[in-house]
Order: structure tokens, then sequence, then C-alpha cells
């Protein structure tokens, strides 16, 4: 016989393909097969057929393709003896799936083999139905399935209510035909059937709510009675597995009690006493009983379970936590983080346990537990536990030290009651970890320290000494070279010293040498090296003696091959040799930032760029992670007013802040503080001036209330403006021109419109007048004068006024004469804008406005569009 004829047996092929030594002959090989096997399909070899299919599926698990056999398979299908009807239903649901269009031709075979008498045939029918079962099919095939729920044979009543679940995920309409069937199988006493039908009930809930309720209503009993009866049975061969019976019912059946349980108080008082019972007498030392522990555990925490239930529960899961296996502690850190909402005190309890978790050798073991110590922490533990991961930060591995300093910042920031606390453990974290210190952390260090006078001598002199003992750590240089430049007199003088604390002596020659050794140690970072540089001429401020050796160290670096270096160079050797008269007050303190609003600032561009990978938070002592923690001694923010994304340009997808009257400046590069939007690094002039920003933040015209209109309402979105009493100067940025089919009406009156007033808007606690003054040199440009009058009987305070125009207009809005405005029409604010027509003489003026004001703390809105500006403008 031809070894690779169509008769060539399976086991031949198999030894042939396995004696090739290339892939190139083991395609030769396939191929040939192939090739014979297409020649019996052809000529309708029947006696080889099943044989023939046998080696297609096994070619197909090879990769090969092998859709040519597809009708071989519905041919055995058809076939009355058992043997062809395996393969051909082997090879249906193998070389098969749902999405053929050629399993519908299928479907009245699989009628008639699920009605057949044999139950085998029956059998094969159901496993090949439950694995390739379409929506079509379902629906047609539901009956049969559902007839043979109530079989007698057990294996039949299995396969049917396996193949039932995979009906219901196809429709899950069918549940109400079969949840009646599905109850009636947790009466049965086989164990295969028994956890069969516990999951076509736990499908059953998942896709109906009806289901849910009946079998809530009549099965809840005897879920309880079935696993009392599993957990109390003796000794059973057949089902015993490391000496406990059938692990795999007992978790089946909690799944489903869990599922029941949830949120319907009845049902789980029905099962506390058993979840009690599988707690306690289930065993902990086999890997078949931590499995039914960890469901047990799962259960009662789903469930509406007692408090003295819950505790059990987190015990177990303190006793994992305990365990040499990495597996089950792991998941037990996975349960803590999840339950520590609920209750916070027995999660407590485990504490010391979780702590030696920290330092386990597992790594993903360390960062759960890390981040489970995270939520555990409130502001009665935050001082020992904080002390204690600063002991481990010193031996943790390095792989693990970015995480463990992130978290031991995060838990100093929040929970710091006191000052000196926040700073002496900042100051332990930056020596022992600062390469792994966040920008962010460092520069909220310096803002504390410049808000803390009482401490900025105590926290110069704890920086010199940490200092002088290590420069590797890149954050401690550069907080410590900043502290120097800035309180360098209170280092050499003593100043401000605690009473805890030693003494220090330190001459004006010991400051410039540490620097001057820190800016030579950190060649390679510019910023570090930069701020040395900086710290060095503040000190030749505040120590003249020094000013020539400054200059020389400065000088040295006029040829760096840094940009950044060489310029600073140049000019700080420029003002100490040639403006030494002016120098004193060029390097004055830096102006201290408000710590409050920095803060704030600093949460919500946190919450901006924050991944979504969110933990969930603890309630109780505990608090949440995104509440904003204002240090000891400051005042909290007020909170910030809503300001909503009133246009949807695309332009801009952070959300906008309110422009605040602050005018202090940081000293590094904190103008985002006063606007939450890019804007060049170099600081405001002074005065009055400040940087442009851009117009194209506020939409008008959805606020969910109706505006009060003089002229006819407009249906484009505006660029626009916002100000606020001594806000900042704004100046627009074009937009895509999105209204330029705005039709707008204008006055009529034949009077110069400079010298034109009108109403703007009115209504019955407001009203605003413009007046206007154009420039002849300007005739594009119109300065229109606004006067707002309170009509009502309260006075109100935080009054902002907003306005929004087209893209032909340029808006430029002055600060606001007051942000209180008088009741009765006893006061004015007033306030001055300046349009740009850039279409002057083609295109009238048009403008939508809100105003946003407080009124006994009751915040209040009002709009409005104007329409009747004077022609010519």
């Amino acid at each position: 016989m031809n070894p690779f004829s169509s008769g060539t047996r399976l086991r031949d092929m198999i030894r042939s393909i396995r004696a090739c030594k290339t892939a190139a002959e083991e395609r030769a090989v396939v191929r040939k097969e192939c090739a014979a096997i297409r020649a019996a399909i052809s000529e309708n070899d029947q006696d080889y057929r099943h044989r023939n299919l046998a080696k297609l599926m096994f070619i197909h698990m090879l990769g090969y393709p092998t859709h040519f056999g597809q009708m071989e398979c519905l041919k055995l299908i058809a076939a009355s003896g058992f043997p062809e009807k395996r393969i051909g239903y082997l090879g249906l649901m193998l070389l098969l799936d749902e999405r053929q269009e050629v399993l519908m031709l299928v479907t009245n075979s699989l009628k008639q083999d699920l009605n057949h008498s044999t139950q085998y045939i029956v059998g094969l029918a159901l496993c090949a139905l439950g694995n390739i079962c379409s929506a079509e099919m379902a629906r047609d095939l539901a009956p049969e399935v559902e007839r043979l729920l109530n079989s007698r044979d057990p294996n039949i009543k299995k396969k049917a209510a396996l193949c039932s679940i995979r009906i219901i995920r196809k429709v899950p309409d069918l549940s109400e035909n079969i949840m009646y069937p599905a109850a009636s199988l947790l009466k049965e006493k086989h164990h295969g059937v028994l956890i069969s039908g516990v999951q076509l009930c736990t499908e059953l809930c998942k896709a109906s709510r009806d289901a849910l309720e009946h079998i809530r209503r009549n099965c809840t009993d005897v879920l309880v009675r079935i696993l009392k009866d599993v957990s109390n049975s003796s000794y059973a061969p057949e089902y015993d597995i490391a000496g406990i019976t059938d692990p795999f019912l007992h978790i089946r059946v909690l799944r489903l009690l869990r599922i029941l349980g949830q949120d319907d108080a009845d049902s789980s008082e029905a099962m506390n006493d058993i979840l009690a019972q599988v707690a306690t007498k289930t065993e902990s030392n086999k890997n078949a009983g931590n499995a039914i522990l960890y469901e047990c555990v799962e259960t009662i925490m789903g469930i509406e379970a007692t408090s003295g239930l819950r505790v059990l529960a987190i015990n177990i899961l303190g006793r994992f936590l305990s365990n040499r296996d990495n597996n089950i502690r792991y998941v037990a850190l996975n349960i803590l983080m999840r339950v520590i909402s609920v209750d916070t005190q027995a999660v407590q309890r485990h504490r010391t346990t979780i702590l030696e978790c920290v330092k386990d050798t597992d790594a993903s073991i360390r960062k759960r537990a890390l981040e489970l110590v995270f939520l555990l922490v409130n502001d009665t533990n935050a001082k020992p536990l904080t002390k204690q991961l600063i002991d481990y930060l010193q031996v943790s591995d390095p792989d693990f030290k970015e995480d463990l300093t992130a978290k031991i910042c995060l838990i100093v920031e929040k929970f710091s009651q006191e000052k000196l606390w926040y700073l002496d453990h900042m100051f332990k974290v930056l020596s022992l970890a600062g390469n792994y210190v966040k920008d962010d952390v460092w520069h909220a260090l310096i803002v504390a320290i410049s808000n803390a006078p009482d401490l900025q001598g105590y926290s110069v002199r704890s920086l010199y000494r940490a200092l002088q003992a290590s420069l590797e750590q890149e954050s401690l240089v550069r907080v410590a070279v900043w502290c120097i430049g800035e309180y360098g007199e209170m280092l050499v003088n003593n100043i401000g010293c605690l009473d805890s604390e030693e003494p220090i002596t330190v001459t004006e020659s010991d400051a410039i040498d540490l620097v001057e050794l820190a800016l030579k140690r950190h060649t390679t970072d510019t910023t570090t090296r930069a701020m040395c540089l900086v710290s060095l001429l503040k000190l030749s401020s505040r120590f003249p003696p020094t000013s020539e050796r400054v200059k020389e160290i400065v000088t040295h670096h006029k040829g760096n091959v840094e940009l950044e270096l060489q310029q600073r160079s140049i000019e700080f050797a420029s003002i100490i040799q040639r403006h030494a008269g002016i120098k004193s007050t060029l390097l004055e303190r830096m102006p201290v930032l408000d710590e409050a609003s920095y803060l704030t600032k600093r949460a919500g561009s946190t919450q901006t760029t924050a991944s979504g990978d969110s933990k969930s938070a603890p309630s109780g002592d505990s608090k949440t992670t995104s509440a904003i923690k204002v240090p000891n001694g400051v005042a909290k923010p007020p909170p910030a007013v809503s300001m909503p994304n009133l246009i949807d340009f695309s332009i801009d997808d952070g959300p906008v802040a309110p422009t605040t009257n602050t005018t202090t400046s940081d000293p590094h590069n904190f103008m985002q503080d006063l606007i939450d939007i890019d804007l060049p690094s170099s600081p405001p002039s002074g005065g009055e001036s400040a940087p442009t920003v851009s117009a194209d933040i506020i939409d008008l015209l959805n606020f969910g209330t109706t505006p009060v209109q003089n002229g006819p309402p407009a249906s484009s979105p505006f660029p626009t403006t916002t100000t606020k009493s001594t806000v900042l100067e704004t100046k627009p940025t074009p937009l895509p021109d999105l209204i330029d089919s705005l039709t707008l009406t204008s006055s009529s009156v034949e009077e110069k419109p400079e010298n034109k007033t009108i109403t703007a808007f009115q209504s019955d606690n407001l009203k605003i007048t413009f007046s206007f003054k154009k420039q002849q040199e300007k005739p594009q440009d119109t300065l229109i004068h606004a006067t707002f009058t309170n009509l009502s009987s309260n006075a109100y305070t935080d009054f902002i006024f907003q306005a929004a125009v087209p893209k032909f207009l340029q808006l430029h809005l002055k600060p606001a004469s007051s942000n209180t405005l008088p009741a009765n029409g006893n006061g004015t604010i007033t306030q001055d804008l300046t349009v740009t027509n850039t279409q002057h003489g083609q295109k009238p003026l048009a403008m939508r406005i809100r105003m946003s004001y407080k009124v006994n703390n009751n915040e209040k809105q009002e709009q409005g569009q104007i329409n009747n500006f004077p022609s010519g403008l």
C-alpha cells in the first residue's frame, strides 16, 4: 500500500510527520496526504471517510488549511453508526465554528440525534451543540435541550445543563423556559449533575432578573442543604481530593450563594450559619481547602453578612498572609484591598503581617502589600507606619525604592499634622532615596519651607548636614542648594535654632565649598548645576566677602557646552562685576508662593494626568486618596468656582480653572499657578502687566438655563475670555470660524456710535450698560466702558463678568474696578473692554455674556446675548 494513500492509518501518518527533520519535509508529507484525502473525497470513498477526517483533524491541529473536508463532517454525522458520528461531531467541533454558513446544514441532523434512542448519540449531539451553537441554532433546538434536562439518565442531564449554558449566553430570552427545569436539577444526588445544575443556575442569574428572583426564592435553602451535606459527608473515594469531599462542588455552590445573597438580607441570613461552618471546619493545610476558604471569604464579603462573620473572613485572610505559598498571599492581599472599605478595623488588626509582606522577596507581593499599607494609614497610625516604611527604605531593593518612596511621600504629605514632622521625614526620604523622589514632591517641599519662617533656619541646617553626608541623591542636592542660597545667613549665624536642635558651626567659606562640591559632583545634570549657580550668586549677595570667589567659580563655566549653563555663567558674572549696586535688591529672597493655592493646583494637575489605574479608597478612619491635604498651619483654600467647558472646539481637553488675583511668583516657573494654561517661562515685567491668555477656553452656549437676550438668538459657539477683579489681562487666539453664517441685527440710529450708550443687558436683578469710544487711527478697534448695577436688595460678592465673541472679533478684557456690587443701585462696578473687528464695515459686533456672583454665599449665574450694538462698530 502506498504510504501516503487515503488508506494510511492515522498513527502511520503521525509517525511519518514526526520523522521529518525539516519544515519542508513536513510540508511535503502533509501536502501529499491532503492530496490523497482530496482524491478520496472526490471519489466518494465511504470506507475510509472516518479515517480521512481523523487525519484532517490532526493536520488542522498542525496549522494547515483543512476547509476542503468540512462537508465530510456533515456526511459522517448523517451516518447511522456511532463510530462515524463520533468522528463527525469531533470534526465538526474542531474544523467549524458558529460563524460558518455550512453549519446551518447540520441543524436537522442535530435535532434527529437529540431525539435518538441511544444515549451515547444524544450525548454526542449535546456536546457538539454546547461547543458550536449559534443564536439561530439555539432558538431551533432549545425545546429538545429543555426536554433532555428532565431525562432519567444523569449523563444526559449533565450534558443538557452544560448545553443550556451555551444557549442562554447566545439567547438570554430563553432563560424563562429553562429556569424551572434548572432549579429541579439541584435536587439530584449525582455530583456531576449537581455541579452542572449549579453552574446553569449561576448563568441564569446573570442573564435574567426574573430567573435570579425565582432561584433566590426557591433554591437558597436547597443550596444551603447541599453545602451542609457535602461539608459534613463522610469519606467518599470517588469525590475525595486531598481529604476534602468534592471541592469543585463546594466552590460552585459558594459562588452561586454569593450571587443570591448580594443586596438581599433574607437570603444572606439563611446562609450565614453554613458559611461560618465552612469557614471554621475547612482545613487550610491543603490547596483544595485554601480554594474553598478563598471562595467562602469572597461570598461572606459579597453578601449582607453579619459583622462577626466578616471578621472571621478577614481573619482567614490574615492566616493566608502567613502561608508560604506566594499565590495564596497574593490573592489574600487582593481581597484585603477590596474589603478594607467594608471593615477597616478588622483589617487593621493584621497590619503587622501586611508590613512583613512589604519586605517579601516576591516583587508582586511587595507592591500589592505596599498599596494595602497605604490604604491602612490614618491619622492615628501614620507616624509609626511611616517610621517603619522609612526604616525599610534603607535596605529595600533598588527596583522597589521608586514605589516605596512615592508612597512614603504621599503618606507624609497627606497625614502631616505638624510642619516639623513633615520636614523631618521628607529630609530623611531625600537622604535615603532622593534619586527616586519626583519633581512635584520636592517642589512642594520648597514651597512648604518658604511658608514656614520659624523653621527655615532648622531646615537649611538639616539639609546642610544631609548634603555633607551624601551628594549622591539628586533631589536632596537640589533642595539643599536652594535653601542654602535663600537662607545662607541663617545657616552661618544659627538663626532660628529649635530647643531640640544641636547648634552647628558653619562659616561662609564652608557654605560656598559645599555648593561648589555639589556643582562639580553632578556634572551630567543641567538642572542641578543651574540651581547650584543660582545658589552661589545669591550667596555672593548674602556674604559680600565671598563675591570674588563666587565670581571665579561662575566664570569657570563661561565656556560650558551646555547653553543654559553658559548663559547663566555670563549673566551672573556680569551681575557680580558690573551691577554691585543693584545686586542685593536683585537677589532678595524669592516671594512666598501661597501654599494652599499651590497644593490645589498640584492636586488638579495630578487628577488630570492620572491614568486610571485608580485604586479603591478606604472609608472610616482612612481618607480618600484624592483629598487635598493642606499642611499644618495653612488655611484650606476655598472651593474653586465651577467652570464648565463652554465650547467644544477640541482645542483644549483639560478643565478650565477660574483666574484668581494671585500676584506672587514662584522661583521655579510657577506662573502656571496663576492661570491653568501653558505660558512662556519669562515672568511678568511687573505692575499690572501680565502674560497673554488664549481666549478660546469658554463657551457660553449651553448652561442649562434660558438666557436673557436683547436680540435674535445665535446658535453658534463663541470663543470667550474670563475676568475677575484684579484679573490678568487677556488677548484672544484665532479659532476656526464656526459662526460665519451668524446673522445679527444692528441699530439703525443715526447718532455716531462713539457717542451712543446702550442697555446691553437687564434682568430683575442686574443691569449692564455699554458706552463706546473709537480711535480715528484705528477704526476697527472699539473701546467699551461697561457699567454693572445691582437692582436687587442684596449685595453681590465675587462678581465675575465673562464675554464671548465670534472668531472675526478679538476681545481684550481689562480688570474690573471691584468684585463687590452694592445693593439697590448704591454703587456700580465698571470694566473696560476692547473689541477689534477684523471685518470692520462688513459684519456688526455680536457678543454673548455671562455674569456669576454670590448672594449670601449662594452662587448665582445670569447670561444673555447682545445684538443691539450701534452700526459702524
